[in-house]
């Protein structure tokens, strides 16, 4: 039995085309137990995975085509899968699965993004943010949670290149920089903080300006984890050369 697992999220920005970016040699390199994608813009039935690694699969897709969505492959089967949060007005874009191992819940999550214009900030805020962090609590009540994915806020000024510029834009509003407090305040762990603590580590760049290259980033992916696991880690880090998606994958490393 290994010493520890390693789980690997990632926002791909569309499943179909990062496995024309390289994907399959991106799994065959870093070796996930358990791969989390947000974004998949698909369905099942419209991938065809050439990917023996990582035979058990969960997928989640929003009713829109061609939006949002998100899966889970592994190499094991969990004791049960759960798709969404229980709630209607949030479950139809595909963007939790749930599942439930032995001694942990493993959660991926894509959050919904407050739009250029803020449009869905109220909802966000008020609605969103609220019942997931309620779900995940939940969960937490029978064993330990694991939960990860672009959860589409920058917690703090060390988490983007430009804060100042950006406090009225989407992702880093004081509302949805609440919404993290409260993650932290019910006793969640960043684990990618508890290893480091230094600027300029991102996960997502815009596709203008040559950001990526200027490392002008912010970092909106995240594996969080529950107090009661926190001994348990052995690692939290980004992959930030990888390439294929506007998102770098985030890597957790967990003694379970």
């Amino acid at each position: 039995m290994k010493n520890s697992i390693k789980i690997i999220s990632w926002n791909v920005n569309g499943i179909r085309a990062v496995i024309k970016k390289g994907f399959y040699d991106f799994i065959k390199e870093h070796q996930p137990d358990i791969l989390c994608l947000q974004e998949t813009k698909a369905h099942p039935e419209q991938v065809d995975l050439d990917m023996d690694e990582l035979p058990v699969r969960f997928w989640n897709s929003a009713e829109k085509k061609g939006y949002s969505g998100t899966s889970i492959f592994l190499n094991e089967n969990p004791i049960n899968s759960y798709n969404g949060i229980n709630i209607d007005k949030h479950d139809n874009e595909g963007r939790v699965i749930t599942l439930e191992f032995s001694n942990y819940f493993l959660v991926t999550v894509y959050t919904p993004n407050s739009k250029r214009d803020l449009a869905r900030l109220d909802y966000r805020y008020n609605e969103w943010d609220v019942d997931f962090l309620n779900y995940v609590k939940d969960l937490e009540k029978n064993k330990p949670v694991i939960f990860c994915g672009d959860l589409n806020v920058a917690h703090k000024e060390i988490d983007l290149k430009n804060p100042k510029t950006n406090k009225k834009n989407a992702g880093f509003t004081v509302e949805e920089r609440e919404g993290f407090d409260n993650i932290v305040k019910a006793g969640f762990i960043d684990t990618f903080r508890e290893f480091n603590q230094d600027p300029d580590h991102y996960t997502w760049w815009s596709y203008m300006f040559n950001s990526r290259a200027k490392n002008i980033g912010w970092r909106i992916d995240y594996f969080c984890v529950s107090e009661a696991i926190k001994d348990n880690l052995v690692d939290a880090y980004i992959l930030p050369e990888v390439m294929g998606s506007d998102h770098a994958p985030v890597v957790l490393e967990i003694k379970l």
